[in-house]
């Protein structure tokens, strides 16, 4: 049998709601001999069963849930069954990017506290919870066991467990190659036809931001003939999209050299450096000093404003003012593409936010689409924690 943890009435509420995390104010009995990380069931007051999963004494996420069959091993045939699942998945949606796709997405793959990326023959991976760090040797050991077996080229794995949710888990933040130190940590990936440097060592998140793959896709459909400026580039990959969608003239802006000069590298590799600029500067004084019909379509992608609920009023104001920057500089006709990558931004707040914006701008906005994350990003629709991302293109009329 194996221990549990008992929660109140309100926990059970949530977790029949869908929802895959247990919190700490939720439970009500825990034996202190249970070890940290130890797999544990969940049961309520009343002895109901509600899942089974990893405990965590430092977090003030106690459980997440791994399964709710209570029958159900955790053992390495279990861990082997879900990769290859969510591997499968990617087979599917991802068949032409298999090589440049996120493999598997913690909870939305039923794998909480996992991260895998894969770029070419390096994966790069992060583990935030306690239960999965004490068993990653064997998690990554399957991990390369079922990619091989489908005859795939995998050399090693790179942690990049350099995020400061581990510190809440009582996990040191560290970074380097799992059990070999001879690996490359830079290479050269191609998405939708474009190649690009990924340096897996020191680049954001595991090295690049794989989650606008298509939505960059949609920006290269409508750049054709177009002056494009992207904001907040970072190594270019929207600016790099318009471009090879044979933009006229494409004006890429960030405020980190480091990130410009390797968004140059890559229209140098692709051949477009002629058709594109990379211009160091703060988005914001940027936007402030360009002329009204000087860009077709304004890019505005940038990092998240607010990464946690206590700063989503700051981060609304940050938001709001940027759009209406770009709303007064696009005539009649123009394009706005406008994102947020934060979780705690909802959809109808960013949308209350646009709608205020093009109201103080003076502007009609007309949707031309509205998506999420790329598909190997999956959302679980029981687990709102898994969507943060949002994305529109607007024309104005």
């Amino acid at each position: 049998m194996r221990p549990f943890v008992r929660i109140s009435q309100e926990g059970e509420n949530w977790l029949k709601k869908g929802q895959m995390w247990m919190y700490r104010n939720n439970v009500v009995e825990l034996e202190e001999s249970i070890e940290n990380g130890a797999v544990v069931d969940i049961l309520t007051e009343s002895d109901e069963y509600l899942g089974t999963g990893f405990l965590s004494k430092e977090s003030h996420i106690t459980v997440r849930i791994l399964t709710k069959n209570r029958e159900e091993e955790i053992d390495r045939e279990f861990f082997k069954q879900r990769i290859r699942f969510a591997y499968e998945f990617r087979k599917t949606v991802e068949y032409n990017n298999l090589t440049n796709c996120r493999i598997i997405f913690g909870e939305a793959d039923q794998l909480p506290g996992l991260i895998v990326d894969r770029y070419n023959d390096i994966l790069v991976t992060q583990v935030s919870t306690y239960g999965l760090d004490i068993r990653k040797d064997m998690v990554y050991e399957v991990l390369l066991e079922v990619l091989r077996e489908d005859g795939q080229d995998v050399k090693g794995i790179y942690e990049r467990n350099d995020i400061t949710i581990r510190s809440k888990e009582g996990l040191a933040m560290e970074k380097g190659y799992w059990k070999r130190a001879d690996l490359p940590t830079k290479t050269i990936i191609e998405e939708n036809g474009l190649k690009l440097h990924i340096d897996v060592e020191n680049g954001q998140k595991t090295g690049y931001f794989l989650d606008q793959k298509s939505n960059r896709v949609l920006l290269r459909n409508i750049a054709h003939g177009k002056r494009v400026l992207d904001c907040f580039t970072h190594t270019g990959g929207f600016a790099l999209n318009a471009a090879y969608g044979n933009a006229a003239h494409v004006t890429a802006v960030d405020v980190s050299q480091t990130a410009l000069d390797q968004g140059y590298r890559n229209a140098v590799l692709n051949h477009l450096e002629d058709r594109m600029e990379f211009v160091k500067a703060d988005v914001f004084k940027y936007l402030d000093e360009c002329e009204k019909g000087q860009f077709d379509i304004i890019v505005l992608d940038p990092p998240a404003f607010t990464k946690s609920r206590k700063t989503v009023g700051a981060a609304y104001g940050g938001y709001k003012r940027i759009n209406i920057q770009a709303m007064r500089l696009l005539e009649r006709g123009g394009y706005l593409i406008t994102a947020t990558c934060s979780r705690y931004m909802e959809i109808d707040d960013f949308e209350k936010m646009l709608r205020e914006s093009a109201m103080e701008a003076g502007v009609t906005l007309k949707q031309v689409s509205v998506t999420q994350q790329n598909a190997d990003h999956p959302i679980l629709w029981s687990m709102d924690e898994t969507s943060y991302l949002k994305f529109y293109i607007f024309q104005l009329v």
